[in-house]
Formats: structure tokens, C-alpha cells, sequence
């Protein structure tokens, strides 16, 4: 089994079991990530972590696999890339917010997966590698807008240019990572911060996530008329009736999470 979808009652995990291959991307590991996206939707549903059962996040293409797409015309080439597109997509409009738990390192499209989440957790030693040049290929899964917005230009390019690999640490010095955890322990910190997700208030957490993504494709104005209408949503809610109560009474609030 190369993917498999663990139900958790309040989050949903997609393990990349794909191991033998470094959790190279695979049919059912799509299958797994479409689906979980699907269940995110439902409102029980605060997290989706992405994360591997071997020692390595994910590598990316299976070669084997990318070596046969030269025999398909452009058009069927572009379909299947477009499926890849269609992941990175559903993540970055998920529903809740979504984890990457990183132990060894993400490379090519593995690392497109890693930056479209909206965390990451990566344990020390871990690497992030745009290798798709080394192959002769070019970046895809929306990897040059994530880095182009995460890093400075240069760096980006010495990634995608060189595939030069970039530590944990580095990543972490510019906010790409959120959190590093001792090697075997990424994913119980996913946990946690799914633990921590689970305990606040779902629908503000959708409308912050949009907000966010929006954030860097349009103008300062635009951005100021839709935080001006989702807070004006988020004032009349029950979630912000709770918050405010428990605020005031200095309690903690229940968010039915």
C-alpha cells in the first residue's frame, strides 16, 4: 500500500507509505489526498496532516513513471500535470487547515506539497530540495510561487537553478517551517498543533486561512473591503459570542470542538 488515510474523528491523516521509493508521489497517494480534502469538509473535520511512513517526506515524481510520459502528446502530458495541480488546489482551498509533518526531507513535487500546507513541521536534518533541474525538468505543483513568496529571489533561485538543498534550519530562519522536532518526532508535533487547531473556533479559522491566501494576489484596498466583510460576519457569530463571553469571564472558551 503506498497511501492510506487514517480517520481521527477531528482530523484526518494521509500517510505516504511509499517508502521503498522515498515517498516518491504515486496514484493512490493522489487518491488518498483528494479524498481527505473531500473530508475536511465536513464540519467535525479542524486539521488534515499530511505526513509519511518512512524515513522521508516525499521525493517527488516517480521517474519511472515520467519516463513514459514522453510517449503521450502535450495535451495528455498537460492532463496529468493537472492533476498534480488539481491537489495543490484543493489544499490551498482546504477547508481547515492543513500540516505537513517532514522527517528526512521533501524534493520536487514532494516539496510543492510541503509549501502548499498552510504548516510545516520538520525534524532536524531534514532538507528541502527543488531537484527538479537535475532531471531536466522544470518546478511544478505551484513550487516557484510558494518559494517566490516565502524567500528571497536569489535563494529561490539557487534552489530551482542548482536544486541546491536547503536545511531545516534555514528554512526555519525565514518562517517556511514553523516547527523542528527531534528526528522521529514530526508528526507527533503535527498532532499537537492539531490538538491546539481543534480547540478553536472552526469558522474563523476558514475565514482567516481564506484571508490569507488572498492576501498576496491583491491590492491593499481589496484586502482591507474583505477583512471589512468577514469581520463583520465573524462580529455576529456565535464563535465570536463564545470567545468574547469566555474572554470576560476568564475561562476558556468552548468552541464544540
Amino acid at each position: 500500500m503506498t497511501a492510506r488515510i487514517e480517520d481521527k474523528g477531528d482530523r484526518i491523516v494521509v500517510w505516504n507509505g511509499n517508502a521503498h521509493k522515498r515517498g516518491a508521489l504515486s496514484p493512490e497517494l493522489y487518491a488518498c489526498i483528494g479524498q481527505a480534502m473531500e473530508l475536511a469538509k465536513e464540519p467535525r473535520i479542524r486539521a488534515v496532516i499530511l505526513t509519511s511512513e518512512g524515513d522521508f517526506f516525499c521525493a517527488g515524481g516517480d521517474l519511472n513513471i515520467l519516463i513514459a510520459r514522453r510517449e503521450m502528446d502535450k495535451d495528455q502530458r498537460r492532463g496529468k500535470i493537472e492533476e498534480l495541480h488539481n491537489l495543490i488546489r484543493a489544499i490551498r482551498s482546504s477547508a481547515v487547515p492543513v500540516i505537513a509533518a517532514v522527517e528526512g526531507g521533501a524534493a520536487g513535487a514532494g516539496l510543492s506539497f510541503a509549501m502548499a500546507c498552510d504548516l510545516i513541521v520538520a525534524a532536524t536534518g531534514a532538507k528541502f530540495t527543488a531537484a527538479y533541474v537535475k532531471a531536466g525538468l522544470v518546478p511544478d505543483g505551484g513550487l516557484t510561487a510558494s518559494l517566490a513568496r516565502a524567500l528571497p529571489r536569489q535563494l529561490a533561485m539557487e534552489m530551482c537553478l542548482l536544486a541546491a538543498p536547503v536545511t531545516v534550519d534555514r528554512m526555519a530562519e525565514f518562517g517556511v517551517v514553523n516547527v523542528i522536532t527531534d528526528k522521529g518526532k514530526a508528526f507527533d508535533e503535527a498532532m499537537n498543533l492539531a490538538d491546539r487547531l481543534a480547540e478553536g473556533p472552526r469558522d474563523a479559522q476558514a475565514a482567516i486561512r481564506g484571508l490569507v491566501a488572498q492576501a498576496y494576489d491583491v491590492t491593499e484596498a481589496a484586502q482591507l473591503d474583505a477583512e471589512g466583510d468577514a469581520m463583520a460576519h465573524a462580529t455576529g457569530a456565535d464563535e465570536a459570542a463564545e470567545g468574547i463571553a469566555a474572554f470576560l469571564d476568564k475561562r476558556k472558551p468552548n468552541y464544540g470542538g
